[in-house]
């Protein structure tokens, strides 16, 4: 068990790997390089790991060492931030902010590109994946997330709720007939994602309550993926009725079993807890909350459904 290690480990250690040199490092840090090196030793012994390659001229990372590198780089940007932030009493957003999304569609300008506008000291970056990013480790400030968040150790802020609503194209729905009822669906193409790591969701939930199973033809994680595989013409999806907004208004995909099928999903925005937040990181939050407290859906179905042949 790996014990009394600091986080002035990581910092020497992090100054050592960016400096390229001990000496280098040493001196940055202005300690001695024999207590610098001789502490680094005492790092590796206590980690049972080799962290560097000590060659004449060069120091070479190993896997380990790597690994514990893109941590590091992590605690300095905090700690620094914590210290400059008592010392100059600074309120000012500035340095990194990395939010992750789930869906581009969630990227909005008016959030992300006026945010950046307005604090030119914050080098934002966005990032875009449907998988539940690990915040400490990928080093990701922010998140936003579909669906119950189950990590406790995580702060939940709520910024809407969505629908998740039943959706094919016309040209399926064409070719393979409208379901009537949830039953019905047993005899479809259904597009779906994952339960678990490797089990596809193989149910999906009424509205009066319970669930319906239904079979899987294509299964996707990413979300996107599902929508484009709709819009195709694979079959059926249960999706946010946020992410499909415009194409349910150019009647590129239409609502099945709308009264039936489906569910409130929350979304919500996710992130580590901080005893000192930095700026950037407290003011995107708030502004996160106001700007989706203030969207509403407008995804509205056709008053008629008529399904066409397409041209």
């Amino acid at each position: 068990m790996v014990q009394m290690l600091k986080a002035d480990n990581l910092t020497e250690f992090a100054a050592v790997v960016d400096a390229g040199s001990i000496s280098e490092a040493a001196r940055a840090l202005d300690v001695g390089r024999t207590s610098l090196s001789r502490r680094l030793s005492h790092l590796e012994s206590r980690l049972g790991v080799r962290l560097l390659h000590r060659e004449t001229r060069r120091l070479t990372l190993t896997p380990a060492g790597e690994e514990l590198y893109r941590r590091a780089q992590r605690v300095v940007v905090d700690v620094d931030a914590a210290w400059e932030s008592v010392r100059k009493m600074d309120t000012i957003p500035r340095g990194p902010l990395r939010v992750s999304v789930p869906d581009a569609r969630l990227a909005a300008a008016d959030l992300f590109v006026t945010f950046a506008e307005d604090f030119p000291e914050v080098r934002l970056e966005v990032t875009m994946t449907y998988r539940h990013v690990d915040l400490i480790g990928e080093g990701i400030d922010v998140a936003i997330r579909f669906g119950t968040v189950a990590n406790e150790s995580l702060v939940t802020r709520k910024l809407s709720t969505t629908t998740s609503l039943l959706v094919a194209s016309p040209a399926y729905l064409l070719r393979r007939g409208i379901p009537s009822t949830p039953r019905q669906l047993a005899d479809q193409d259904c597009i779906v994602g994952f339960a678990g790591e490797r089990t596809p969701a193989l149910t999906w939930p009424l509205l009066s309550g319970g669930s319906i199973r239904i079979p899987a033809r294509f299964c996707a994680e990413d979300i996107g993926l599902r929508i484009a595989a709709a819009e195709r013409g694979l079959g059926i999806a249960l999706v946010p009725r946020a992410l499909i907004a415009e194409q349910i208004n150019a009647g590129q995909l239409r609502p099945v079993l709308e009264d039936e099928v489906g569910a409130e999903t929350p979304m919500n925005l996710v992130f580590v807890d901080r005893t000192l937040m930095p700026p950037a990181m407290r003011v995107f939050i708030d502004r996160a909350v106001r700007f989706f407290s203030k969207r509403v859906e407008t995804a509205r179905p056709p008053n008629s459904f008529e399904v066409v042949e397409p041209k």
